[in-house]
């Protein structure tokens, strides 16, 4: 590896114009070089081609707009003209935060053993407020499996060698296409948390994680087909299969409490150790939980009653 290599930057966008400028801003302003930024958008019809042509004369982005099949289409695309040892898949509405891309580069130029480096984001909403922050855990293809960490997006970087070992994102599961591309990589290679705050993960209306049943439908797909494959050792293919049931029980509206008590009972039987891990949310496990939660809190509203203060000095 290069001690400066070029990091290919790729960004999916239809329609996301409002949201676009920020997140090019993002990658233009960061302090390592060289760098390519490959916009690949849908044919957008919003404002998002008169962003796009706004950055005529800055060399180091390209953009195409084209009607294309989705996301993993676009993806694809700009995969297919990546021509940097690293590579990084940035949505539209999403930021990086300042030093991300020289982290991920020192990071992987110290350690060769690793194709896929992440770090810990922060949660904005459409306005750009921060909302919150997901400080994750190393990672643990178990955990990962299991559905107690995840690998986000926005500050994921690997090395442009994995595309050919194991492929690009796949249509089939075109709801975590980024999931399963992380999965099919941290399977046969190293994967790595930096201890740091990476980029901005935007919550809005609009997004595709808005989605879940197809989310939980397809991340199911990934793990029996990694199942399918055998690669898994038994310890492991507990967590996965725990985690196809976890999946559910997130994406399953909380109204449906009966729907979410039992996926979390079916999880339990796949992995009853991992039960006692803190990720794992018990609180469910007791049928009722939540409907008996909310009518006391509107009984307790109802009849004033107030939370205690304290009068010690």
């Amino acid at each position: 590896m290069n001690d400066s290599p070029l990091v290919t930057i790729i960004v999916p966008s239809f329609n996301q114009g409002r949201f676009i400028k920020e997140t090019l801003h993002s990658i233009l302003t960061q302090d390592y070089r060289p760098i390519e930024v490959l916009v690949i958008d849908g044919a957008s019809s919003d404002q998002t081609i008169e962003v796009l042509e706004s950055y005529v004369g800055v060399p180091e982005l390209k953009w195409w707009s084209e009607h294309d099949d989705g996301v993993v289409d676009a993806v694809n695309k700009g995969l297919a003209r990546a021509r940097g040892e690293i590579v990084a898949i940035q949505s539209s509405d999403d930021l990086y935060l300042p030093g991300a891309i020289s982290a991920a580069v020192e990071f992987m130029h110290a350690h060769n053993d690793v194709a896929l480096v992440y770090g810990d984001v922060e949660l904005i909403d459409e306005n750009s407020a921060i909302t919150g922050r997901d400080v994750l855990t190393a990672f643990d293809l178990k955990h990962y499996l299991g559905r107690f960490t995840y690998i986000p997006q926005p500050s994921a970087f690997f090395r442009a060698e994995m595309v050919e070992q194991i492929g690009r994102w796949r249509e089939e599961v075109s709801y975590a296409p980024d999931a399963d591309f992380w999965l099919r990589i941290a399977v046969q290679h190293k994967v790595a948390r930096l201890d740091r705050l990476m980029a901005r993960y935007r919550y809005h209306a609009e997004q595709r994680d808005t989605q879940k049943a197809k989310i939980a439908r397809d991340w199911e797909k990934t793990i029996r087909d990694l199942l399918a494959s055998n690669e898994l050792d038994s310890s492991t293919r507990r967590f996965a299969e725990m985690g196809i049931y976890l999946a559910k029980h997130r994406y399953t509206p909380v109204s449906n409490w009966k729907l979410r008590t039992r996926y979390l009972y079916q999880a339990a039987v796949a992995n009853p150790r991992a039960v006692f891990h803190p990720c794992f949310p018990k609180r469910e496990l007791l049928p009722g939980r939540e409907p008996i939660w909310k009518f006391l809190s509107r009984v307790k509203r109802r009849l004033g009653f107030r939370p205690r203060t304290s009068t010690a000095v």
